[in-house]
């Protein structure tokens, strides 16, 4: 499992025009789910993201979680995060894992996310989403799972 964290100050999905979600200050999750993924991998990485201390202190240190802050979390399911670039000029996505496995991984991580207490906004898996955002920093982590 891969995902990208973005630190925001505001967050939106957008599919044909239409507001699905959106969120004030938090992350934006875009969610890599790999063919070799389990459930493991998506408890794993899922019970780290509330504790990530990412969010500026009042001495301008990263020292605080999205916890601290009362952020909120904008998930986006992204299979290009496993794009393999290694041959030739057209990314391969063989890595990805097939739709069932990855829509049920997706929906289990979000779900993880809201057992830790957050408020878990999602995307529209498969769709073509128009995702805009106030990056804040910009800070961007990416973490791996498997």
């Amino acid at each position: 499992m891969r995902i990208v964290i973005q630190r925001v100050k505001s967050a939106e999905v957008r599919v044909n025009g239409n507001l699905i979600s959106s969120i004030g200050k938090g992350f934006l999750i875009l969610v890599g789910i790999s063919k070799n993924d389990t459930e493991k991998e998506v408890k794993d990485i899922a019970k780290k993201v509330p504790f990530l201390r990412i969010f500026e202190d009042e001495k301008g240190k990263m020292n605080l979680s999205i916890k601290d802050v009362g952020g909120e979390i904008l998930s986006v399911s992204q299979f290009t995060l496993y794009a393999d670039t290694s041959r030739g000029r057209r990314p391969g996505f063989e890595m990805a894992a097939p739709r069932d496995v990855a829509i049920d991984l997706w929906d289990k991580f979000n779900q993880f996310l809201r057992e830790e207490g957050l408020t878990v906004k999602e995307g529209v898996f498969g769709e073509h989403m128009e995702v805009s955002l106030i990056n804040d920093g910009p800070v961007t982590i990416i973490m791996e799972e498997g």
